[in-house]
């Protein structure tokens, strides 16, 4: 018999018999570095030099050095599967209306940076190069946004740069530089420098004549260009402001269509990518089983079958999931896929890192149609992530009905939960979104829940899907009213985005209305999850 004194104690562990699963991912995986530059690097950064500035002398192991030395956080570079392929230089100066910011070479010493000064209140910066190899990987946007936080960590005031416009030259003859200029801005002119630094959230102040003589497919000329640090504080000043960590998520409502082979699926899937990536999203989930749309374009066969032979385009949907992490920068969920491992059916979310790697959440409770149709097995342990955004769960659609796991993600640290699912009826659709909703008011969390729409006219048990994406958060004052932060028309194709405070979370949970995760009475239960061995 039980003590009455002692708390109840439940676990969540897979049973002695579940079978191991092994499929590998690691041949899919991309390991994409932003970090210090070292002195190793140096061979490598002259050789990509060498190929990014055509006609132009690269720096040499001497002013590298000489970088390094006087401002080691400000040279940074991206390294791809352990070869370096973008770099950024940089310099900290006192800003000047009176200094030669058209003089490149004085500015930056050369490439020697001697005049660094620690205490500067401006970043410039002096170089940003991408290996032509790697380009449409958005790897200048990871450098900028490195330059960014290189500022507010430091309290830098702003950050300027003198940008080429390399696409001048085709257009020198019919337009003068400041109309070449006033035209890229105008985005009827695509400069592949300043079209991409104007992105990124650079003003131009101006414009720069014999900047670089030698630099001939921008005519010598160069824009100025400059970004405000809003985070700035004064030390003359103080500034109140409340502290915030946002993170944007964007949940596809994914619409099912037949489609004539893999790479229309890929292109749809692409679509939403590049919307992901151009809002600058943090996270994209997709729905659940979304690529049962394939299904479309495999011969009928019975159900488990059918799935299983679904499962064969695993290794295409892996490398383009994977891809498409990378170059729009977005962490993806890819909502799920059949896995055969070991002959066992499994239903799988892959979790994309947009720098490269790759991880995944089984899902644990099979509904009774996936089982007795699809042959599905139930998968072996839940896990939390860590990201560049802090800790995530993923639970596939009938998990989230099942409070214990929600329990044990904010165990375990996790602020968001991602919810892909896959509904055929409305009320199917309720019920995840309820107990959804449920979770984040039991653990003070945020919850994005995805789904199919759309119609698979000759596809069993895939014919008909009903949604409603959402991103859903606790209810209290801080929060929406409702406890949406951002919720879809039903049943249309579409992306919602919304940005949700990390910060603002974890004050709720210190001090909210009400505190449900704080006030768990763990005298008399608790919840431990038995690691998956």
């Amino acid at each position: 018999m039980a003590d009455p004194n002692q708390p109840l104690h439940v676990s969540l562990s897979s049973t002695d018999d579940q079978p191991e699963p092994n499929f590998d991912v690691s041949e899919f995986e991309r390991e994409l570095i932003v970090r210090p530059m070292q002195r190793e690097d140096f061979d490598g950064l002259i050789a990509m030099a060498t190929k990014c500035f055509s006609g132009m002398e690269p720096w040499g192991h001497d002013q590298l050095e000489s970088q390094l030395k006087h401002f080691p956080e400000g040279q940074i570079v991206v390294e791809c599967d352990g070869r370096v392929v973008a770099s950024s230089s940089s310099v900290m100066l006192d800003y000047d209306d009176e200094m030669e910011w058209c003089n490149w070479k004085k500015i930056s010493d050369s490439g020697y940076i001697r005049n660094h000064n620690p205490r500067g209140d401006t970043l410039y910066g002096i170089e940003i190069m991408v290996d032509p190899e790697f380009r449409g990987l958005r790897l200048s946007r990871r450098l900028y946004a490195a330059r960014r936080e290189l500022c507010r960590s430091r309290n830098v005031e702003q950050m300027v740069i003198g940008g080429r416009i390399p696409g001048y030259h085709k257009h020198a003859e019919t337009l003068k530089a400041t109309e070449y200029v006033d035209r890229v801005i105008n985005k009827a002119i695509f400069d592949p420098v300043l079209s991409v630094q104007i992105a990124n959230g650079f003003t131009l102040q101006g414009l720069l004549s014999n900047y670089l003589p030698s630099d001939t497919e921008s005519c010598g000329y160069a824009t100025f260009l400059e970004w405000r640090n809003l985070d700035y504080t004064s030390e003359t000043k103080r500034r109140f402001r409340r502290t915030v960590r946002p993170v944007r998520i964007g949940a596809v409502q994914y619409q099912m269509r037949s489609i004539k082979d893999f790479d229309e699926f890929a292109a749809q899937v692409r679509y939403f990518a590049d919307v992901a990536g151009d809002y600058k999203c943090d996270f994209v989930l997709f729905p659940e089983l979304f690529s049962t749309q394939l299904l479309s374009i495999i011969p009928a066969l019975r159900p488990g079958q059918a799935a299983r032979k679904l499962a064969e385009y695993t290794p295409q949907i892996l490398d383009l999931m994977g891809d498409l992490a990378v170059k729009f920068n977005t962490n993806i969920i890819g909502g799920s896929h059949f896995v055969v491992e070991d002959d066992h059916l499994y239903n799988v979310a892959f979790l994309f890192h947009r720098d490269g790697g790759i991880d995944r959440q089984y899902k644990l409770h099979i509904t009774p149609s996936e089982h007795s149709w699809w042959g599905v097995e139930g998968g072996p342990s839940m896990d939390v992530f860590d990201t560049d955004c802090g800790k995530v769960s993923i639970q596939v659609c009938y998990d989230s009905e099942f409070p214990e796991l929600g329990r044990i993600a904010a165990e375990q640290g996790a602020d968001i939960i991602f919810v892909p699912f896959n509904t055929d009826t409305h009320n199917g659709y309720l019920r995840v979104r309820t107990c959804a909703a449920a979770r984040c008011i039991e653990n003070d969390v945020y919850v994005a829940i995805a789904g199919c729409t759309g119609n698979l006219p000759f596809v069993e048990n895939a014919d008909i899907h009903y949604a409603q994406a959402a991103i859903l958060t606790p209810c209290d004052v801080s929060f929406p009213r409702n406890g949406i932060g951002a919720e879809a028309n039903a049943n249309i194709e579409t992306i919602i985005i919304h940005d949700v405070d990390l910060e603002l979370l974890r004050r709720h949970r210190e001090r909210g209305s009400v505190t449900n995760w704080k006030d768990r009475r763990t005298d008399l239960y608790d919840l431990k999850a038995t690691p998956h061995s």
